[in-house]
């Protein structure tokens, strides 16, 4: 039987205390431990090293690139793709491979940092069980995971939660789809595929991320077209709530540019549905609800449903699958 073949791309995860010169394009192969046993025993590894940064330093662009590296990899035969990455962002990257990569081989984004020596002891077996996640049969058809602590967690959902004593992810929602147990990933839940956008369209356009607070009177909301922003995702209160006084400009907005509706609680949902005061529904006022999607991922989603320039239509189309 033939071991699976998968590819491992590092994108650094470098501290950010490191010198300025250790940082940066890191083109070639990740330094990895030989004396893993779990990537011989498992499978037969290709590894390259992208960048050297910060995960606080990483743009949407660059997941991007990832993207279509790991597309380009699953073209030539690899059964899946890991990616090496740092905690700060890892939510973010991990939803852009979601949205970009639509196949049925499993992506593991695993919290890690990547020196330019190599993987520590420590780091390395992060990264042996983030290769038996994405070795598994089991873990085709799941899109892309999160993979920390020895849980493994569907990307749309995943959150950072702790960032000390090693990075910590929950899924409020849903809760992790699996776990790691004496090395085997066991899954107990399965999220079904949305519909992905290609790889190679591009970066995702430029979306404002504001998040509303007690006694903000949005006096920013005008400046936002001015500013070359392509769209908006406003976090409201609770379910979206806003002052009565934003109505008005909330509305103008929106009929310049596709805004989303989100939440600013963790597990807020903003959702289409009859309210008992029409005045005091944005939804009504053109403005698109972002489901079940943090402000973080509904960031993401606007600015690729956009790249296009198809404007509110094809931003409502991609947050129709969410609600």
């Amino acid at each position: 039987m033939r071991r699976p073949r998968l590819f491992i791309i590092s994108v650094g995860g470098a501290e950010t205390g490191m010198p300025p010169e250790e940082l940066g394009a890191a083109l070639g192969s990740v330094v990895l431990p030989a004396t893993v046993p779990a990537f011989a025993a498992i499978a037969d590894v290709d590894s390259f090293a992208l960048l050297h940064v910060p995960s606080a330093s990483l743009s949407p662009a660059h997941l991007v690139d990832v993207a279509q590296r790991i597309e380009d990899a699953l073209s030539t035969g690899c059964d899946g793709a890991v990616v090496i990455h740092g905690a700060d962002t890892i939510e973010e990257s991990a939803f852009i491979l979601d949205l970009l990569i639509g196949r049925e081989n499993p992506v593991v984004v695993a919290a890690m940092c990547c020196g330019g020596n190599g993987l520590a002891a420590r780091q390395a077996a992060r990264l042996a069980v983030a290769v038996a996640v994405a070795a598994a049969p089991e873990a085709r058809g799941l899109g892309t995971m999160v993979v920390a602590k020895d849980e493994i967690h569907a990307a749309r959902f995943a959150q950072l939660s702790h960032v000390r004593q090693g990075a910590a992810f929950v899924s409020p929602l849903a809760g992790p789809i699996g776990l790691i147990v004496e090395g085997r990933p066991r899954f107990w839940a399965r999220v079904s595929r949305l519909p992905c956008f290609p790889a190679y369209d591009g970066p995702p356009r430029q979306v404002a991320l504001l998040r509303w607070t007690m006694g903000d009177d949005g006096r920013w909301l005008r400046s936002l077209p001015m500013l070359g922003y392509a769209g908006a995702v406003i976090e409201g209160m609770g379910e979206g709530n806003v002052p009565m006084e934003a109505m008005r400009p909330l509305g103008e907005l929106a009929a310049r540019m596709p805004v989303v509706l989100a939440s600013r609680s963790t597990t807020g949902l903003v959702v289409a549905r009859g309210r008992p005061r029409a005045d005091l529904d944005l939804l009504r006022l053109g403005l698109i609800p972002a489901g079940w999607l943090s402000g973080l991922k509904a960031r993401l989603l606007l600015g690729v449903a956009l790249r296009g320039g198809t404007g509110h239509a094809a931003a409502a189309a991609a947050f129709a699958h969410y609600q």
